[in-house]
């Protein structure tokens, strides 16, 4: 049966063993084709139910009892949980804040523990608010340090121009997991052994690869890393990020950003910071409980899944969609920004072209496909394993192929602008 058959995708969606899963997500229009997981993930029902029973019972009835009822170890149960997705044990990974504030207090951490050292090290793939916290990191540490940016064929991570670069006067590490645009995926064991051969920390931010690229932070002897929870986690928009910091590094490093949940005693409201032994002295303030408890219903979901079960479908959905590409979109001038690779690629593929910025427009006002853009060629299209369908995928290129041969996006203008 040709790939370009829709009964070829439905014969995909009737072999799949975790089909079921999307019926746990709120999905009201099934015409609308979301492939934007990457950036925000879907409602869970049970996040709904679970969003109803905060306001109405834990807060609305149980009032400030709720902190004695759960809402203290809230942090420290989800963190736990999530260890398990990424390698980690229940004591190394914790919830709080957001991902830029979990980087700037692990980075100012360990440059302020290698202080001999002048350089921070990350490459031209970061996401650009990682960038923006390493530049504030490397003028705030306790000398000023460089911060060097290794350039790309931005596609590829460029592995070998890191371990050039590496060396005895370098600080820290830090670079994406999987990167933003173009979904290349580092291979974390590799990077993580040249950052410590030459006496540097590493620090890895999994907001891309956490819930859909499996992880062993133990088995790379990762001693740091962050990571959001609103995309393959599905816990919400701007839901409260996570840190993980290696057991062994725990007593070593500094939060730069102390507050009372950090303190040994934080009930005791003493004059003096006493900083908590283990990871919760990376806590600076009081959690947002709402937002953090329903980070938990998804996280449920993916370890009933299992992430083994969801990188093999995550790579066969996203090796049928170049498929796809290849048989029909190529042809009508668009590139592939992604690793054609499986093993070198996220959950995510990029194509470009000329007009992408015109082509989305017409996908989401016309075709009711959602992906988002990217400057300054890439439509990136997010498969979240969990709840895409195989019948999605060819539905959207489907309709991404008809926005071109009736040329619908000649409608829109050329100007961008922010929001989709």
């Amino acid at each position: 049966m040709p790939i370009t058959d829709l009964a070829y995708a439905q014969q995909l969606d009737a072999q799949d063993p975790l089909a079921h899963f999307r019926d746990q997500f709120v999905i009201d229009d099934p015409d609308l084709i979301y492939l934007d997981g990457n950036s925000l993930g879907r409602l869970l029902k049970r996040s709904r139910d679970v969003a109803q029973d905060l306001v109405d019972r834990q807060w609305g009835k149980q009032l400030i009892r709720g902190w004695n009822e759960g809402w203290i170890d809230l942090q420290s149960q989800i963190g736990g949980k999530i260890g398990q997705l990424i390698g980690a044990d229940a004591d190394e990974v914790i919830v709080a804040d957001s991902t830029s504030i979990n980087l700037f207090k692990l980075a100012l951490a360990a440059v302020n523990f290698n202080n001999g050292r002048s350089k921070i090290i990350t490459d031209d793939l970061n996401f650009p608010s990682d960038l923006y916290i390493l530049q504030g990191v490397a003028r705030l540490a306790k000398r000023p340090l460089q911060l060097q940016i290794i350039p790309s064929d931005d596609i590829h991570g460029p592995v070998e121009a890191l371990a050039a670069a590496i060396d005895d006067d370098t600080a820290l590490v830090a670079l994406s997991h999987t990167v933003f645009k173009s979904s290349y995926t580092y291979d974390m064991a590799k990077i993580t052994q040249l950052a410590h051969n030459a006496g540097a920390l590493m620090l890895w931010d999994m907001s891309h690869s956490v819930g859909s690229v499996p992880a062993d932070l133990h088995a790379a002897n990762a001693p740091l890393a962050v990571g959001c929870t609103y995309k393959y986690l599905n816990g919400g928009p701007g839901s409260p990020a996570f840190l993980y910091v290696q057991r062994n590094w725990q007593r070593k490093l500094g939060n730069p950003i102390t507050g009372w949940m950090g303190h040994e005693s934080m009930f005791d409201f003493a004059l003096d910071y006493e900083r908590d032994a283990g990871l919760r002295h990376f806590l600076t303030g009081t959690p947002p409980v709402l937002s953090t408890a329903l980070i938990e219903p998804g996280v449920d979901l993916l370890l009933e899944a299992g992430m083994d079960r969801l990188r093999d479908k995550s790579v066969q959905q996203t090796s049928y969609l170049l498929d796809l590409w290849r048989e029909w979109l190529a042809p009508l001038g668009f590139r592939l920004n992604s690793p054609a690779e499986a093993a070198q690629r996220g959950s995510h593929i990029s194509l470009g072209h000329d007009d992408s910025w015109r082509i989305s427009q017409a996908l989401i006002n016309e075709m009711r496909v959602i992906p988002d853009f990217r400057k300054p060629d890439n439509i990136r299209l997010g498969i979240a394993p969990i709840y895409t369908r195989y019948t999605d995928i060819y539905e959207a290129m489907h309709r991404l192929r008809q926005v071109m041969l009736e040329k619908l996006y000649e409608r829109y203008s050329s100007m961008e602008n922010t929001f989709t």
